[in-house]
């Protein structure tokens, strides 16, 4: 049995720690949030807290807040025989500042608490400084995960990178689409089996092998007819994308 304190309260801390509190082999002992009314709702199920100094003794700590407070937050817990984690994609392990073991317990995932998510399908992107910490996280991402990786802090930030590529950036193309469809009166709709069919063609092809359009195909007439049909902020995007899939 793995005891662990989840700090946050954030949507990934909200999704981690109602997936541990069902795990058979997690000992939940508490959750911090600075506000005590925003987890107030877990008050029949673990205790809670909004007093760092009172957090209590357990094997792993876990810190899912914003990225400029865990420094401050890690150097509060002060049980040096614990393994203290982040959860940012973006922050270096070195950036913690408690005095004992130290890890990051980063999920690769897009969280949003009206949203359930399954854990058996994120990638859970672990690292330590040493084999048994890293062992240990292991048996914890393993108790609600399936996807173990290995990422240093270095790889990580970099993979962060690509994730926003990948996603934030990609939603935007949505929005975008949206916005087109919603002034011209179509169902948004309309595009979802398109949507779905680019995102699950890249399990059979490489993005590059995937790419179709007018941009890989130099259709320069369909290209200026776009761009004729759309506004300002646009038509520089468009404009970008396009030379940038021309260039590979």
């Amino acid at each position: 049995m793995i005891s662990v304190v989840i700090i946050g309260n954030g949507n990934v801390a909200y999704h981690i720690t109602k997936a541990f509190l069902k795990a058979d082999n997690v000992d939940v002992k508490q959750v911090y949030a600075r506000s005590i009314n925003k987890i107030a709702y877990l008050k029949n199920s673990v205790s809670i807290t909004n007093k760092l100094e009172l957090l209590k003794d357990a094997d792993v700590y876990i810190i899912s807040v914003s990225d400029d407070a865990i420094p401050e937050v890690s150097s509060m817990i002060t049980n040096k025989k614990a393994l203290v984690v982040h959860t940012s994609g973006s922050v270096s392990l070195n950036l913690l500042q408690n005095k004992g073991r130290k890890g990051v317990f980063y999920l690769l995932q897009s969280f949003s608490k009206s949203k359930e998510v399954n854990f058996e399908k994120i990638p859970f992107c672990l690292e330590a400084k040493n084999k048994k910490d890293l062992a240990l996280l292991e048996e914890l991402a393993l108790t609600i995960g399936k996807k173990i990786y290995h990422i240093n802090s270095q790889q990580r930030q970099q993979l962060h990178v690509a994730a926003v590529f990948v996603n934030n950036f990609v939603n935007h193309m949505y929005k975008i689409g949206n916005d087109i469809c919603d002034e011209y009166n179509v169902p948004f709709e309309v595009l979802h089996p398109l949507i779905m069919e680019t995102a699950t063609k890249i399990d059979f092809l490489s993005p590059k092998e995937a790419q179709t359009g007018p941009a890989i195909r130099n259709d320069q007439k369909t290209i200026k007819n776009h761009l004729d049909l759309l506004n300002e902020n646009q038509q520089e995007i468009y404009k970008l994308l396009t030379q940038s899939i021309q260039n590979g």
